[in-house]
């Protein structure tokens, strides 16, 4: 059994989390500038055993899909050309990134920390992965 990956891909940069190799427990990995994911996943992938990769799907209040969908799309394309065996599961990403500052603040964080951009799209990205665990 190997890992599941969530991506909160954004056009700057992406969140990434991992699940443990059991799949129980959903954890930040880091977040990348979004030019280099796919050499990122490219090394990651050669170092571990990835079974699946979550990439969010944004959604906007009505359900329709947001504007950030197109360049996901795209990548989505790429990273099923880069990726061919490993299959692409698309989770809701609603509201993920407040909750991913409402984490911060309940965990305490500095007002500096909270600004940091590229944590909450971590955080995001584990939002979303442990919202698909629950719902396998």
């Amino acid at each position: 059994m190997g890992k599941i990956m969530a991506l909160d891909f954004g056009k700057k940069r992406t969140g990434i989390a991992v699940t443990d190799d059991l799949q129980i427990i959903a954890s930040g990995l880091t977040t990348i500038e979004t030019p280099k994911l796919l050499d990122f996943l490219s090394k990651y992938t050669n170092e571990e055993t990835v079974e699946s990769f979550v990439i969010g799907k944004p959604k906007q209040m009505n359900n329709t899909d947001s504007e950030s969908e197109v360049l996901i799309i795209e990548f989505i394309k790429k990273i099923k050309a880069r990726f061919p065996k490993i299959p692409i599961v698309r989770e809701d990403e609603r509201f993920t990134s407040k909750m991913a500052f409402q984490t911060m603040i309940d965990s305490g964080l500095s007002k500096k920390k909270r600004r940091d951009k590229a944590l909450i799209d971590e955080i995001s990205a584990t939002i979303i992965l442990q919202s698909y665990l629950y719902s396998k």
